[in-house]
């Protein structure tokens, strides 16, 4: 049988077994295990799956996905993300949509510290929420502004997204980690226009604060920030002056995040023992994916089907830019019933060589690839 008839099958069956419930991981390794076994052998196919599980879990760079994920959780238990909040709000609250805006410039600034979108909207669910409900906001406005402005998390570095991109793609984690924060904070600042000119144009969205600050406690307040300056300067500033590598760079945020939690006595052995265990349940997810990904990317390159999918692209008569508008069209869609992980290993194995003989930069389309899991992660009916 013709291997592309071979890879379209694979594909088909894949997404049959998605429908049916089976976990993406195992569903993009058995069927990249038959189809390997069919274009190649049996022989070829079996210690194919070993060598992949292994090397991906062996594999040091790899570490940084556990040590982004515990920063996440020391700093969501640390009190940073109220300390945050309370100083942007004295800052903004006066404005319309105040404290709104205080939720997404404090979602930024933990964002800097945390690689987990979950963590910061569990972080300000907790802490925002219901202070705007507290000052009668809108309940759809005050959920909305938390989900969205999680996905900020998903584009300021340390961002777990530009990781998984990079480890899919074998491009530079630590310039793509560096790639996201002016398109991050560009990011904030829409979400926080809108919410300006929206309650603006509608003001019982979020009535006014009747509580007044004065310069005093705003100058006060600034001390709020100095923890995520602090650590946003040893991970981030490690990373770009070449000083420390993403994985070292990681394991000295979690380290000072820890030891911040520590002094603050925000720790003991119970939240201690959870943060570790959900940063290794996340981490042996992402990387079964990545696993899955790898098997299933092996079985496509062998099909050829990213290839003639590529040439025939490039064949047509139209504008990369109208290629780029139907790929971030697909992501859309696929935002609406896949997680952001599930959706760049399903897809990048294909997309990706079609987006490189386009012409497109690499890591610019990092940049839009994480943009549009950022947008999947809010998409109803499957939001954040």
């Amino acid at each position: 049988m013709d291997p592309v008839i071979v890879g379209i099958l694979g594909s088909c069956v894949l997404f049959l077994l998605l429908i049916i419930g089976m976990p993406i991981a195992f569903s993009l390794i058995f069927v990249g295990f038959l189809g390997v076994s069919y274009l190649a052998s049996f022989q070829a196919a079996l210690p194919l799956i070993a060598r992949t599980v292994y090397e991906t879990s062996y594999h040091y760079p790899y570490t940084i996905i556990p040590l982004f994920i515990v920063m996440g959780g020391y700093a969501e238990i640390s009190g940073i993300s109220s300390d945050l909040y309370s100083t942007f709000d004295k800052w903004l609250r006066k404005l319309p949509g105040g404290l709104g805006m205080a939720t997404i410039a404090a979602i930024a600034g933990f964002s800097a510290i945390s690689g987990s979108s979950v963590a910061s909207s569990a972080a300000f669910g907790k802490v925002a929420y219901p202070e705007m409900r507290r000052f009668n906001y809108s309940p759809r406005l005050a959920a909305g502004t938390v989900a969205a402005g999680a996905t900020i998390d998903f584009l300021i570095p340390p961002s777990l997204g530009f990781v998984i991109f990079g480890m899919l793609t074998e491009q530079s984690i630590g310039k793509l980690l560096i790639s996201g924060m002016i398109p991050g904070l560009i990011l904030a600042g829409a979400f926080m226009g809108i919410l300006y000119f929206w309650v603006k144009l509608n003001p019982r969205l979020a009535p006014s604060s009747p509580e007044g600050v004065t310069w005093r406690e705003k100058l006060n307040a600034l001390k709020g920030i100095w923890e995520t300056i602090v650590i946003f300067l040893l991970v981030i500033g490690g990373i770009y002056t070449g000083i420390l590598t993403p994985t070292e760079a990681a394991g000295a945020g979690a380290t000072l995040i820890f030891i911040m939690a520590s002094a603050k006595k925000k720790l003991n052995w119970k939240i201690l023992f959870y943060s570790l265990f959900e940063s290794l349940r996340v981490a042996v997810m992402v990387l079964f994916l990545v696993a899955g990904a790898n098997v299933f990317s092996y079985f496509l390159a062998l099909s050829m089907i990213p290839m003639k999918v590529s040439a025939w692209i490039v064949g047509l008569e139209v504008s990369k830019y109208v290629v780029l508008t139907i790929i971030v069209l697909i992501y859309i869609l696929l935002g609406c019933f896949l997680d952001a992980i599930s959706m760049m290993v399903l897809t990048l194995p294909v997309i990706f060589p079609v987006v490189l003989n386009l012409g497109f930069d690499p890591i610019w389309f990092g940049v839009i690839c994480v943009l549009m899991m950022g947008a999947g992660l809010i998409t109803p009916p499957m939001g954040l």
